[in-house]
């Protein structure tokens, strides 16, 4: 199989589950008890209104009508109105992004910095201290739940010791860069730094236990291979066998890895963002649900599950390019 092919097989199958999430989604909205004009206008309004409103929305129509209508829109970017605000869901849910991917992204660097020395330092130093501190960091890294572990930080750093911020994004990542670069002021920087620290800890803590057991794993494997042994007759420092080359081959796996990680980072974030009152798609996703805006939840979730689709497919890409195997696999 080419290349292409396989790119356009993914592609497909990246389309169907993104048609599976927008019905199941779909089948939520119209089994969910509740009148949905009831959130719009106040109760005491007329009936003619109320039905004015539905005839408007669309709500008088059969059910197969309303989803045939709402998959139209959404293949030109239309996602509806708010219940709530009225306002386009679509722009609700883009200017609640860039939070979000900065969340993630802060995460994926403390997991990235923080794990893979752990790990090497685990694989290299096998049944050692330092292997067993590694590998019951990880463990309880694996075990420990994201909201508990937000709360306690909160409680400990922010509250007790007061040294952190207890949540909140004065200002945003790209607004601070920007002054930053003009103005060459660095405080909005640390200022963002400074609220994103315990956030983007809590978000990577899992992340960086799993890539940490990766590394460790994946150097192990890669010692008992017969070329790390030509390598060593050859006279080669140790330093340059593990980090030019068993280093280097464990790398690929964890490429995969951090891919599809980083998409469950962005729907992961939803109770990070919550305990942080970080303003991300994971808050307003909260406060969707709490008001029965299935607009506004379904926006958000179609979005979160499309970024993960589009960012699984990225990885198979990269991974067919360092690994032409799998393509015939």
């Amino acid at each position: 199989m080419s290349f292409g092919k396989f790119l356009l097989k993914r592609s497909l199958q990246g389309l169907v589950v993104i048609w599976g999430v927008v019905t199941v989604l779909f089948g939520l909205r119209a089994i969910t008890p509740g009148d949905p004009v009831n959130l719009i206008v106040d109760p005491a309004v007329d009936q003619a209104t109320r039905d004015r409103i539905r005839e408007e929305l669309g709500l008088d129509q059969p059910i197969y009508v309303q989803y045939v209508d709402y998959l139209q829109d959404l293949l030109v970017g239309d996602l509806g109105y708010s219940y709530q605000s009225s306002r386009p869901v679509t722009t609700m849910v883009l200017e609640r992004v860039p939070a979000t991917l900065e969340l993630a992204v802060a995460a994926t660097v403390i997991a990235l910095v923080i794990a893979i020395p752990l790990g090497v330092i685990s694989g290299t130093r096998r049944n050692e201290p330092a292997d067993y501190g590694a590998t019951s960091f990880s463990l309880v890294g694996i075990s420990t739940p994201n909201f508990w572990l937000g709360i306690m930080l909160i409680l400990l750093l922010a509250v007790q010791i007061d040294i952190f911020p207890t949540g909140r994004r004065p200002v945003a990542f790209h607004d601070a860069l920007w002054t930053f670069l003009t103005t060459f002021y660095v405080g909005d920087l640390l200022t963002w730094l400074h609220h994103i620290i315990l956030p983007a800890v809590t978000l990577g803590t899992y992340f960086t236990a799993l890539i940490t057991r990766l590394t460790r794993s994946g150097m192990l494997d890669e010692y008992g291979k017969p070329y790390v042994t030509a390598t060593e007759a050859k006279g080669i420092p140790g330093v340059l066998i593990r980090y030019k080359h068993v280093l280097r081959n464990t790398m690929i796996p964890i490429i995969t890895v951090l891919g599809l990680q980083f998409g469950t980072l962005l729907g992961g974030a939803v109770v990070t963002e919550t305990v942080f009152s970080w303003p991300g798609l994971g808050l307003r996703l909260i406060d969707g649900i709490n008001n029965l805006d299935w607009p506004l939840i379904q926006g958000i979730i179609i979005f979160i599950g499309i970024s993960y689709v589009v960012i699984n497919i990225a990885v198979d890409a990269i991974y067919a390019k360092l690994n032409p195997r799998v393509i015939d696999e």
